[in-house]
């Protein structure tokens, strides 16, 4: 009489995988922003992941660990069970705080496999009235012919928009007077205030202000005219060759992830992306919906990650 083996028993001898022995996802999935709440991060995340547990009838909870610059959730993340039941949402920042830190818990590329980018949000180069340039080239030969002269707020060492006003001033060999602020928020206030002169700042925060004349914008920072401003030349379009910056919120999983619950976590969120109601959604918030292929997720995450690491060197940045 042969012995009847269940599929339970080989999952535990290792010869099956684990998501054979379920339907995925069969309890709650985790899904860890590494980030505050309220901020574009989780937003984007809550909407995509709602309508995620609703596709795959299971809950999806957003969890927020914050602290030392997304790192602790990161972190989480990167040495959790490959099982599909722990998850990372991440932003730009994610490929940026690799050259910003000697020495990293976890890999960004080695320790995750990407399953999409929802959403881009591009940043808008502007400047105040009082700043006598209509145009990127007209701010270049400006702060060409006065270096310094133009003072800029960033929010924070390290942060997407330090490193957009560094890349500018890398590409285009201009200078500007960086002055850090505590978030994009109050560096806004300081540019319509008159602190600071220019700002490269978030679409969500900055449009309201361009539409009512109070500042002025020259470009948008992505590979594409923007979907809330078309109007706006690309940084490339304005002659800053091979100037492409955005932050942007996606999704990734531990490595070693099975590949059949990375290619249902991919379909399902790319189908919830697509959505008209999603679309609007991330529109009204500043951000554009993306929805990539994990390959081009990966390929997008290594070139921004190298990138960013040559430019902290070349501009001699220092680390955290």
């Amino acid at each position: 009489m042969r012995k009847i083996i269940s599929v339970t028993a080989l999952v535990i001898a290792g010869v099956l995988p684990a998501f054979a022995a379920e339907t995925y996802p069969a309890r709650p999935v985790r899904v860890i922003v590494p980030q505050s709440a309220s901020g574009s991060t989780d937003v984007a995340t809550r909407i995509v992941t709602d309508r995620l547990g609703v596709a795959l009838k299971q809950n999806f909870v957003v969890d927020n660990r914050p602290g030392a610059g997304s790192l602790t959730g990161t972190d989480l993340v990167a040495k959790a069970n490959p099982d599909g039941y722990t998850l990372l949402a991440i932003a730009a920042s994610f490929t940026i705080t690799p050259a910003m830190h000697g020495k990293m818990p976890f890999d960004p590329v080695r320790d995750f496999i990407p399953i999409t980018q929802f959403a881009d949000l591009p940043h808008i180069l502007v400047v105040h009235p009082s700043v006598p340039a209509k145009s990127v080239a007209e701010l270049v030969a400006l702060l060409k012919s006065k270096p310094g002269a133009i003072t800029c707020a960033f929010s924070g060492v390290g942060t997407s928009t330090h490193l957009a006003t560094e890349l500018f001033q890398h590409i285009s060999g201009t200078k500007m007077l960086l002055v850090p602020y505590k978030g994009g928020s109050p560096a806004m206030t300081a540019l319509l205030g008159g602190e600071v002169q220019a700002n490269f700042s978030a679409s969500s925060t900055s449009l309201p202000h361009i539409r009512a004349g109070k500042i002025r914008a020259l470009a948008v920072t992505g590979v594409k005219r923007s979907v809330a401003a078309p109007e706006l030349p690309t940084m490339a379009e304005a002659g800053i060759k091979g100037y492409q910056h955005s932050s942007w919120v996606g999704m990734l999983a531990p490595a070693k992830t099975p590949a059949p619950i990375i290619k249902l976590l991919h379909a399902e969120s790319v189908k919830i992306i697509n959505t008209d109601e999603v679309k609007k959604l991330f529109l009204r918030r500043g951000m554009e919906a993306e929805g990539n292929t994990p390959e081009a997720f990966a390929a997008d995450i290594r070139s921004d990650v190298d990138k960013w690491k040559k430019l902290v060197q070349a501009a001699g940045i220092k680390g955290r």
